[in-house]
């Protein structure tokens, strides 16, 4: 009977040895890795990603800070926004293991049960480091008008291009004519 030895390798670790013969793609991956040490990474082959902050950002207003519910689902309306004002998106979030590829924020809206939204943006694909990146989405104006304004439920999602999610978190907001008081 014949034995063999396992020697673990981490994915890291087969994706240099997948590009040694192909020079443009060796540069590029060794451009997404940076200054990762492989030896941090260890033999975990899955990513994680950790959600450190979400936030609103609007012109002439303080940003809106959203705390991030351990269970995915904030108690209560989770924010108020002015109808017909344009604002921004920002995630702060931080990858450690492994790279994840592809990551992807979907967001559905829902009011009164019918879908009134959906959108997808591609963030990018990120390597392992102990600095947290920062993304944000481009500008948008919420709705403005009487049947614009109320409450509203959403469905926001994390994904990888193997739609793996690193965080969902279902939550409802309003538009209201004027800002929420600070």
């Amino acid at each position: 009977m014949e034995m063999y030895l396992l020697i673990p390798f981490s994915y890291v670790d087969v994706w240099i040895l997948e590009v040694q013969d192909d020079e443009s793609l060796r540069k590029w991956k060794e451009q997404l890795l940076g200054s990762v040490d492989l030896n941090t990474i260890g033999e975990t082959l899955e990513p994680e990603v950790k959600f450190l902050s979400l936030s609103i950002l609007s012109p002439g207003r303080p940003d809106i800070v959203l705390s991030i519910p351990e269970n995915g689902r904030p108690r209560g309306s989770w924010f108020t926004l002015k109808e017909g004002s344009p604002y921004n998106l920002k995630f702060s979030f931080q990858v450690s293991n492994n790279i994840v590829s592809g990551l992807k924020y979907t967001n559905t809206v829902w009011k009164t049960g019918l879908k009134v939204d959906s959108s997808k943006e591609m963030l990018g694909t990120y390597s392992p480091q102990p600095e947290p990146y920062t993304h944000m989405n481009a500008q948008e104006t919420t709705p403005s008008g009487i049947f614009a304004r109320g409450s509203y439920s959403a469905r926001s999602k994390f994904l990888d291009d193997d739609n793996k999610c690193y965080l969902e978190i279902n939550y409802t907001f309003d538009i209201r004519k004027e800002w929420a008081a600070t």
